[in-house]
């Protein structure tokens, strides 16, 4: 993986509302993050801020595609998204570091912990240090083995001569269970006790105005 993200990992089709409404697709790919110009001049180019044949302002947009190469991300995308958010989002996920981005993606693609929107993909970009992430361990055995032999935290009364017999695969699945981790792409995830720290609340008026487009 890349220590950035590409500019155009997301990708969304802005359309005319009120020229779809007309029986016409009138609009255009954008690549996210962009810039506040950037928006007005794709508005300009599909009609928003234009007038029909009645005098009427075309003023309506809406999204009719994604196209999102962090796959997960696209579960939480719908057509009438603020394209301020998709901006602050994208923004946030492409300024991560090679380590980050690795941890943010498992975090997204596991069962390790749940998330309800975009908000919530937003904080958690600023709350990544919330998570442990143990890239190397695929699968219950593994886990087992680094926590017994690897980070030594059991085992310690065992003899040498015994530590083959053990079976590590179920001490590895307990763990799991008892910490709510999850497996992804060759990796360990799991909740740690950082506080997890509100960002974003949802609204415009709280991303920071670099992040901004309908200005």
């Amino acid at each position: 993986m890349s220590s950035e993200v590409s500019k155009s990992f997301l990708n969304a089709f802005i359309t005319n509302l009120g020229k779809y409404n007309e029986g016409e697709l009138i609009g255009e790919w954008v690549s996210f993050p962009t810039t506040c110009n950037e928006i007005k001049t794709v508005f300009k180019r599909i009609g928003i801020g234009q007038a029909d044949e009645f005098g009427q302002i075309y003023e309506e947009w809406f999204i009719t595609d994604f196209d999102c190469s962090i796959k997960a991300i696209s579960a939480y995308l719908c057509e009438y998204e603020s394209l301020d958010i998709l901006n602050y989002l994208t923004s946030a996920i492409s300024e991560l570091n090679t380590p980050d981005l690795e941890k943010y993606t498992a975090l997204l693609n596991s069962a390790c912990d749940s998330f309800s929107g975009i908000a919530d993909l937003i904080n958690l970009s600023f709350n990544l240090d919330c998570y442990d992430y143990l890239p190397g361990i695929s699968d219950e055995y593994d886990l087992g083995y680094f926590y017994a032999i690897c980070a030594g935290m059991y085992l310690e009364n065992i003899p040498r001569d015994l530590i083959n017999y053990f079976d590590f695969e179920d001490l590895g699945r307990d763990i799991m269970i008892n910490e709510n981790g999850a497996f992804y792409d060759s990796g360990y995830i799991r909740r740690n006790e950082n506080n997890w720290v509100e960002v974003f609340n949802g609204t415009i008026e709280n991303i920071p105005i670099k992040y901004r487009l309908i200005c």
